[in-house]
């Protein structure tokens, strides 16, 4: 299978664009390559890539988003592959708005499985497509920032860019404050 790639320069480092022609089926950081292959070769088996620029545009809704159009996102075609529980998931995700953050717990609530946190949690460290399926929204029960496979640091400018106040969050509120204020990221910031 023809995969076709790009790879996009942004404030959180290069970010590889996987595209099956139709829909975005994966979204990852350079330095998260050999992950994102695996997520790949677990739904395609064999493939190989192909690079493009802005393949059916998504190149261009995830600049406009890095921009601070927080909604040019929406409307992006995904195919993720994954379990019955997997879609579930991350199609829930896709329901959280910019700004707003949930608890594993309240995700798996969400779903109708309040006891599944764990299993929620395992979903989102698989998410084949990020930022557009916005794994980088859950946090843990106290609001502390955890579990983002691309790094603690992308996930803290991913929500700072989308206008979470990380000082209320980590102090048991999540506010929404000066939605697409944004900084550069720094590994270690």
């Amino acid at each position: 299978m023809e995969l076709l790639i790009d790879r996009i320069n942004s404030a959180i480092g290069i970010i590889l664009l996987v595209s099956d022609g139709e829909s975005l089926c994966a979204l990852d950081y350079a330095d998260y390559e050999e992950r994102m292959r695996t997520l790949l070769q677990r739904h395609y088996r064999e493939f190989h890539l192909r690079a493009v620029v802005n393949p059916q545009g998504f190149s261009s809704r995830i600049r406009a988003y890095l921009a601070g159009d927080l909604g040019s996102l929406n409307s992006i075609p995904i195919n993720t592959g994954g379990t019955v529980f997997q879609h579930q998931v991350w199609s829930t995700l896709r329901t959280i708005p910019p700004g707003t953050v949930l608890s594993y717990g309240e995700m798996a609530s969400r779903l109708g499985k309040p006891t599944s946190y764990r299993a929620v949690g395992m979903t989102n460290a698989l998410n084949p497509i990020a930022i557009v399926v916005p794994c980088h929204r859950l946090v843990g029960a106290n609001g502390s920032l955890i579990g983002y496979a691309g790094g603690l640091e992308r996930k803290r400018w991913l929500l700072q860019h989308e206008g979470v106040d990380l000082v209320k969050l980590a102090s048991g509120g999540a506010v929404a404050e000066d939605k697409g204020a944004s900084r550069s990221w720094q590994p270690g910031s």
